[in-house]
């Protein structure tokens, strides 16, 4: 990189569906409307499963831009010497594959929540990223928001106390009897139901929260605790919540978090406010819906020896150009082009979590996806 010029990162697309156009978008929005001065961003390669459908996605979302290459296979932007890394918006259950084909190639990766169908798969992409010295990151936008780093900031300085307990819920009502079978979310084949489509978000406040904070130590959960209700009309779960403890699980454990997080996901309920309401021994924080992408929170302080009794109460709004998609973008790119294969932010053992969080609640709510789909069990 010359002196004084920003890095110029270059992105492979794998999918046109609605996700990848949005990582798009965002991605050619002028990186200096969000104090980005140290790397751009382009889009040199879109794949798809004919060439018209990535032609016609690069003239609706990439501006037209003629010196994009639309491929009618992925394996072809694995190919391309002119893409430094590959984001995969593919459906869940075809993550693992997609990844997979391009590690092998030594492309750098971003893929999409839930990064894979299930933990193993995600341990082999592992294996294969460090063989083949790639970067490799999960997708999970909102930890790189400015909200976020913002809401961490208040929460472990200390003037809330511990942390006591996390309520978080994503849910919407997709109308399921009006969507066909093959829906992605109600296809059990393209790992269809609430917890592995909108499950990510509300979990994710719960590892900010509660694994990152500092005095969890980085302690696994202590205790899963998961219950589904299914649709009968394709078996996926329609409704699940979910409990995750953190806790000390000897008399000589480092860590000293004990506190909880309930959660929950529904496909056949609107969203509510508050979608997330972080509480402390001292206050507490809520965060304004969407939850995956907020443009707002409160903390609310209590009176010294009276828990619930509001003193101070402040709100905190945040706006930029785009719609927050960039942001992780720029995380990979600084990763690269520093010579990390993992995010400090959102690293390995983050997502790690995740997926044997959701494996225990698939296996307490005996939810198995069909035979062959995991490619890795």
């Amino acid at each position: 990189m010359t002196s004084g010029q920003p890095f110029v990162f270059r992105w492979g697309i794998i999918s046109t569906g609605r996700i990848a156009s949005c990582f798009v978008k965002d991605l050619l929005v002028d990186p200096k409307t969000r104090d980005v001065h140290d790397l751009v961003h382009k889009v040199t390669a879109v794949g798809s499963r004919n060439v018209d459908s990535a032609n016609k996605f690069i003239a609706e979302y990439a501006e037209g831009d003629l010196s994009i290459k639309g491929y009618g296979s992925y394996a072809e932007v694995y190919a391309d010497s002119n893409v430094d890394a590959v984001y995969i918006g593919t459906p869940h259950t075809y993550h693992y594959e997609n990844a997979l084909d391009a590690i092998k190639a030594k492309k750098h990766v971003l893929c999409e929540k839930p990064v894979t169908s299930n933990a193993a798969e995600l341990r082999s992409l592992l294996a294969a990223a460090k063989e083949n010295g790639v970067f490799f990151m999960e997708a999970l936008w909102t930890r790189f928001q400015p909200l976020v780093n913002e809401v961490k900031k208040i929460a472990e300085r200390g003037v809330l106390g511990e942390p006591v307990a996390v309520h978080a819920d994503l849910s919407m009502d997709f109308n399921l009897h009006k969507i066909p079978k093959t829906h992605r979310l109600l296809d059990p084949s393209l790992g269809g139901g609430a917890l592995l489509d909108l499950g990510p978000y509300p979990l994710f406040w719960a590892i900010v929260a509660l694994y990152e904070h500092p005095s969890n130590k980085g302690a696994k959960p202590s205790n899963v605790t998961g219950t589904m209700l299914k649709t009968p009309l394709t078996g996926v779960d329609r409704n699940t919540s979910f409990t995750v403890t953190f806790s000390p699980t000897s008399p000589s454990a480092t860590n000293t978090l004990s506190a909880q997080a309930i959660l929950s996901c529904n496909l056949n309920a609107a969203s509510y406010e508050t979608g997330v309401v972080l509480r402390y021994e001292r206050g507490m924080i809520t965060i304004a819906a969407p939850i995956y992408c907020p443009q707002s929170f409160t903390v609310l302080y209590f009176q010294e020896g009276k828990s619930g009794t509001v003193v101070k109460e402040e709100t905190r709004k945040f706006e930029y150009v785009g719609s927050g998609w960039h942001f992780q973008a720029d995380e990979v790119g600084r990763c690269v082009r520093d010579g990390k294969v993992e995010s400090e932010l959102w690293g390995h053992d983050k997502s790690l979590v995740e997926m044997d969080i959701f494996d225990e609640v698939r296996r307490q709510g005996d939810y198995k996806l069909p035979l062959g789909v995991e490619k890795v069990v």
